[in-house]
């Protein structure tokens, strides 16, 4: 039952945007970390996200039966009621929102129940299943993370919480579509209208071209406003230039699956090296 419980919150997932947090906070906190307050925020945020994860599992579960990928998860399977997944996505939720606004800021806590409203409503429940959009959309959920980090040590949404808004939102759609790309069949058997199953993997490879170049600028900006040095510049460009020119080869490759696994490794491996430059890179 406890195992069931914590697959219920999606571990993965929830470790990178955690990650994500540590990040962002200590973009704002320059080396200066207040330990306390980054002990509050990773619980608050953890609790928060957990329950986001809980939350969609309790809602796909249905759904989740019917994609290859999915059908062994704890709801798809049984394993846990839909009544006491739902009440354990809740109370998480409730004491993660407790703890951001009463040891974290109000700007945390606002933030976290935005990324939450997003995923939960506006994606899970409505555009994952209506529309391609969801993707795009439901990527403002994915980017609220490290905004809540940095957005706990400044209380306030300035210019850095906003480039850090804009690394992962344009991140998000392409490496998720790469995923798309790979189990399309999947998708269309579930009845998702991802990008690729509605519109086809040639128009989604195009669309993948505009969000990743927007992902350079984004960390460019982040070192001309001074919140990280040249290693996390040079690294970033250079990840981000390779991760563009792989894109742009798919659109002439015959092995679609092939190429989106490829694709996908490169997008997650290049978040993960930035968020870690992010931290070891930033400046005094």
């Amino acid at each position: 039952m406890f195992k069931d419980m914590i697959a219920l919150t999606k571990p993965r997932l929830l470790l990178l945007n955690v990650f994500a947090v540590v990040a962002g906070f200590w973009v704002a906190s320059k080396w200066s970390v207040d330990w306390l307050d980054l002990t509050w925020v990773l619980i608050g945020s953890t609790l928060m996200i957990a329950s986001a994860c809980v939350t969609n599992n309790y809602w796909d579960r249905e759904l989740d039966q019917k994609m290859e990928r999915t059908k062994n998860r704890v709801m798809a399977t049984d394993r846990i009621t839909p009544g006491f997944a739902l009440g354990y996505g809740i109370l998480l939720g409730i004491l993660g929102t407790g703890l951001l606004f009463t040891f974290v800021n109000a700007v945390a806590g606002w933030l976290a129940l935005l990324g939450w409203f997003v995923y939960i409503v506006i994606y899970t429940i409505w555009l994952k299943r209506s529309s391609t959009w969801s993707t795009s959309i439901g990527g403002i959920s994915g980017a609220m993370p490290p905004v809540i980090g940095y957005c706990a040590v400044t209380n306030q949404v300035d210019i850095g919480a906003w480039l850090l808004f804009a690394l992962l939102f344009f991140w998000q759609p392409a490496h998720f579509w790469s995923l798309g790309i790979r189990r399309v069949e999947e998708y269309r058997s579930a009845g998702f209208p991802l990008l690729p199953v509605v519109k086809g993997i040639k128009r989604t490879k195009l669309q993948m071209i505009p969000y990743i170049v927007l992902v350079i600028p984004a960390t460019i900006l982040m070192f001309y406003y001074g919140y990280v040095g040249v290693i996390f510049l040079t690294v970033s460009v250079l990840g981000g230039v390779i991760w563009l020119i792989h894109t742009l080869q798919g659109l002439y490759v015959k092995d679609d699956e092939s190429w989106a696994k490829t694709n996908f490794f490169i997008s997650i491996n290049y978040l993960s090296i930035v968020f870690i430059l992010m931290i070891v890179n930033t400046t005094w």
